[in-house]
């Protein structure tokens, strides 16, 4: 049984802990916040064994396997490799790190240690990108590619207020693309691999995050494009075009509904078949490839190696790149044993 400890107390972690609960080899043993009254009252909440906020006791519990990071982004890698050191595996929220050379620090320490090191990117675990795979091949050479994700934060209005939020500072890692923007590159890079040149724009808010964005991605022979926002509302339809027929895809963050438009005019729909109408029920699909990594089931080399092109991705889109080459990220070292995990 992994014996799991959650940091952070928002919504999130509350469907980290029910996605535990629904999940057989794992257990929530403890919440973490270091406001030790949060912590006790998130750990009755969320039906975990004890609350904690002492770090460093954290990282000395005999009675924790693995860690849950749903801190702060800009937090993350130096958290996941306290937890590294410590001997413990480590699921990060996404995004995994605020940088390429982070998450390839990450991913080398845990791989020097035998250990696992994966981010909770839960949307590609769902079953629908599974799906979304298998109608690539039926669209004929890919030419276009559309990538969108809006959704207003409730936080915004705070911003508008003149309150700082988490969400929304940049010393925190808050912003559309580290949010929002995630889904996108995720899904982009998973479908269509590594582009040649990305170039991005973003629309910034009080306090210097970006409340939206837009991406540009090159490929040969096909465009991409990545549109998300934090302080708008609109159409979240994502879409890949090839020269046979076009997918139209309901919502990355949770496909449901996939349609195929052929260029003789026919359609097909298709629908996810997945567990529960929760928006984030994909993330059960997420602990238990987490699970299955740490107990030796399945390798996540992959997985680690999608993040890192995603992490660089969003560097060179942060960066406002002007079409230039993708930078190259620098190599995983490959000191100690790689767990086949």
């Amino acid at each position: 049984m992994i014996r799991v400890a959650a940091v952070g107390t928002s919504m999130i972690t509350g469907r980290f802990a029910a996605a535990v609960a629904q999940c057989s080899g794992i257990t929530l043993q403890s919440v973490h916040s270091r406001d030790p009254q949060r912590a006790a009252d998130a750990a009755v909440r969320l039906g975990a064994v004890r609350p904690s906020s002492s770090w460093a006791e954290l990282l000395a519990s005999d009675d924790v396997d693995a860690v849950y990071l749903a801190s702060p982004n800009a937090l993350h890698a130096g958290q996941a490799l306290d937890v590294l050191a410590a001997g413990k595996h480590v699921l990060l929220e996404k995004p995994a790190c605020t940088t390429p050379e982070q998450f390839v620090q990450v991913v080398s320490a845990a791989r020097a240690g035998g250990l696992v090191a994966l981010e909770a990117i839960r949307s590609l675990y769902d079953p629908g990108y599974d799906l979304i795979h298998r109608l690539l091949d039926d669209l004929g050479p890919l030419r276009r590619a559309s990538f969108r994700f809006h959704q207003r934060s409730a936080r915004y209005d705070k911003v508008l207020a003149g309150e700082a939020v988490n969400v929304f500072d940049p010393s925190m890692g808050g912003g559309a693309l580290f949010d929002l923007g995630v889904y996108c590159v995720h899904a982009m890079v998973d479908l269509l691999g590594a582009p040649e040149s990305v170039q991005g724009f973003a629309v910034p808010v009080a306090g210097g995050a970006d409340g939206a964005g837009a991406g540009l991605a090159r490929y040969p022979g096909l465009v991409a494009d990545l549109s998300y926002s934090k302080i708008t509302v609109g159409d979240s339809t994502s879409s890949i075009s090839g020269e046979a027929a076009t997918l139209l895809i309901d919502h990355l963050g949770d496909p449901r509904q996939l349609r195929v438009e052929r260029v003789d005019g026919s359609r097909e729909e298709f629908t996810v078949d997945k567990r529960g109408e929760d928006p984030l029920a994909n993330m059960l699909d997420c602990v238990e490839h987490f699970v299955a990594a740490v107990e030796g089931q399945v390798s996540i080399t992959a997985d680690q190696e999608r993040s890192i092109l995603a992490a660089r991705v969003i560097a060179e889109l942060r960066s406002g790149s002007s079409g230039r080459p993708l930078a190259s990220a620098p190599s995983v070292s490959t000191n100690g044993p790689e767990r086949d995990a």
